[in-house]
């Protein structure tokens, strides 16, 4: 944590939460997100017609849809990545320290605080440089990694509520606290160490920015598999999670 946390900028609410009660508000936070990853893969798989996904592009391998939600839209994105094994694609998607490596407006990623061993805070920092979806941002989120009795791996990622937040790590700069609303991975095992990675996200940057420029803007951030899939293909260390 940096040093200056002694002295933070005023926040204008914020609530003081138990490590306890962080940990079970996190964890029923995530089962729902879980629970929403799996059921946005298994929908995609079984093609239904009528569950509100449009699909945006159908090329090959890769297929990306989006379905309303609210005021924003939450993005889909389907991948057959071949020769790439879960555990090979999943050591790269949690690596993040090397996070900048798949996601260029990216300035900074760090854990806060590990709650148990699949379950942890991060802050992600955007800076001026970044797309105007990210430019001067941050998002404080809860990341769980869980694997299901058939072998599926899950990594849910979402923000935590902004008072949570404050308390937890309260804002030191004129950066803007946006929300991702849920996102994460799904990734299951196919034959010939190749995987099915379905991917979703849903954000809001907060701050002004108008919301068809905001959704527009999202189909983006589900192409940053490709970035991954490069970065798993060249790492060798398939056994590590």
């Amino acid at each position: 944590m940096p040093d200056n946390m002694s002295s933070p900028a005023p926040c204008n609410s914020s609530w003081s939460i138990s490590e306890d009660s962080l940990r079970r508000y996190v964890h029923y936070a995530s089962e729902n997100c879980i629970q929403e990853l799996l059921s946005a893969s298994d929908s995609c798989r079984n093609g239904n017609g009528n569950d509100g996904w449009k699909i945006l592009s159908l090329d090959g391998d890769m297929e990306i849809s989006k379905r309303r939600s609210g005021s924003f839209h939450i993005f889909r994105s389907r991948w057959l990545l071949r020769s790439v094994s879960p555990k090979q694609f999943i050591s790269v998607a949690n690596a993040i320290d090397a996070a900048k490596q798949w996601d260029h407006d990216l300035v900074e990623a760090r854990y806060i605080k590990d709650l148990e061993e699949n379950l942890s805070i991060i802050r992600l920092r955007f800076g001026d440089a970044s797309r105007p979806l990210f430019k001067n941002r941050e998002f404080i989120v809860y990341e769980r990694r869980e694997t299901m009795d058939d072998g599926t791996l899950v990594v849910a990622v979402a923000s935590l509520p902004k008072e949570i937040a404050a308390g937890l790590y309260p804002k030191q700069n004129k950066a803007i606290r946006g929300l991702l609303l849920q996102s994460g991975w799904v990734v299951e095992k196919l034959e010939d160490d190749s995987c099915m990675v379905t991917y979703v996200v849903q954000l809001d940057p907060a701050g002004w920015l108008p919301k068809f420029f905001v959704n527009r803007l999202n189909t983006k951030l589900v192409m940053i598999i490709k970035n991954l899939k490069k970065l798993a293909q060249n790492n060798p260390l398939d056994d590590v999670i």
